[in-house]
C-alpha cells in the first residue's frame, strides 16, 4: 500500500509539473498561431502517456537506481572487502575495484543510452557514412568511463572539483583549436547526449553512495559532479576520437594529393 500511495503521489506531481508546459502550448497555439492543434486527440493521448512515463521513471529511480548505486557503493567500500582491519588504514589504492567498477558502469551505461544512439545514426546520415555509429558511440562511452572513473577517485580522495573541471575545460579548448572543424558541435552534443535517462540516475546514485560510505566525505559536497565528468571526458573523448581519425588518413591524403588526385577542400 505503501509503495502504490508514493506511486499516485508521484504520478500526481508528474501531471503538475508538466501542467504548465502543456497549458502555455494550447494557450500560444489557441491566441498566437490561431489555428487548432492537428491530430489533438493523439497529442492529448501522448501527453497522457508521457505523464505516466515520467512518473513511473522517478518511482523506479527512488525504488531501485537509487538503492542499487548505495548498495554497490556500500559492499565494494566495505573494510571486509578491501581486506582491511579498519577504516583507518583506507588510503585511495584500497579502493581499487570502485573504480573498476565506476570504469565499466560509465562505458555500459553510455553505449546503452538511447539519446546517444539516436544521434549516431544521424550524425551518420548526414555525413554519408562518415562517421561511424559504433565508432561515435564507442568513443563517447569510453569518455564517459574514464570521467566517471576520475570522478570517483576524487570523491575518494576528496580533492576540489573545480580544479578537475578548470583542466577539463582548457583541455576541450585547446583540443578545439587543432580538431576538425565538422566534429566540434557534434563533440560538443556528445556530452549531453551521453548523461541523459540511463547515465544520469546510475551515476549519481553511485556518486551519491560513495560519498555517504567513504569515511570522511559529504553527500551533498562530495556526492555529485560525477555528470560533470562525464559530459566533459564524452566531449574530449569525441575531439580526440576525431583528432586521431585524420592523423590515421593524413598518410592516403597526401599520397593522393602526390598522384595528382584532386583536394575536395580546394574545390569547395
Amino acid at each position: 500500500m505503501d509503495l502504490i500511495r508514493a506511486g499516485l503521489t508521484t504520478l500526481l506531481s508528474t501531471a503538475g509539473d508538466v501542467l504548465p508546459v502543456v497549458v502555455f502550448i494550447f494557450v500560444f497555439q489557441a491566441l498566437v498561431i490561431r489555428r487548432p492543434l492537428p491530430n489533438a486527440g493523439r497529442l492529448l493521448a501522448g501527453l497522457g502517456l508521457t505523464v505516466v512515463g515520467l512518473g513511473l521513471f522517478l518511482i523506479g529511480l527512488e525504488q531501485a537506481l537509487f538503492p542499487l548505486g548505495r548498495l554497490m557503493a556500500e559492499q565494494l567500500t566495505d573494510p571486509e572487502f578491501l581486506g582491511l582491519a579498519s577504516s583507518a588504514h583506507r588510503s585511495w589504492t584500497s579502493y581499487l575495484w570502485v573504480y573498476v567498477f565506476a570504469l565499466m558502469l560509465g562505458f555500459s551505461t553510455a553505449i546503452a543510452e538511447p539519446a546517444l544512439l539516436a544521434v549516431s545514426m544521424k550524425a551518420n546520415d548526414v555525413s554519408g557514412g562518415a562517421i561511424s555509429v559504433w565508432g561515435l558511440r564507442v568513443a563517447v562511452a569510453i569518455g564517459v568511463a574514464i570521467g566517471v572513473g576520475l570522478g570517483c577517485f576524487r570523491i575518494v580522495t576528496g580533492l576540489p572539483l573545480h580544479l578537475f573541471i578548470i583542466a577539463c575545460y582548457v583541455v576541450v579548448v585547446v583540443q578545439t583549436v587543432w580538431a576538425p572543424r565538422l566534429i566540434i558541435p557534434l563533440a560538443y552534443d556528445s556530452g549531453g547526449v551521453a548523461t541523459s535517462t540511463v547515465t544520469v540516475p546510475l551515476i549519481t546514485a553511485l556518486g551519491l553512495g560513495l560519498a555517504e560510505t567513504v569515511p570522511g566525505r559529504s553527500p551533498l559536497l562530495d556526492g555529485f559532479g560525477l555528470v560533470a565528468f562525464a559530459a566533459l571526458f564524452a566531449v574530449i573523448s569525441v575531439l580526440a576520437y576525431a583528432q586521431l581519425s585524420e592523423l590515421r588518413d593524413r598518410p592516403a591524403r597526401v599520397e593522393s594529393r602526390a598522384n595528382g588526385a584532386p583536394n575536395p577542400k580546394e574545390e569547395n
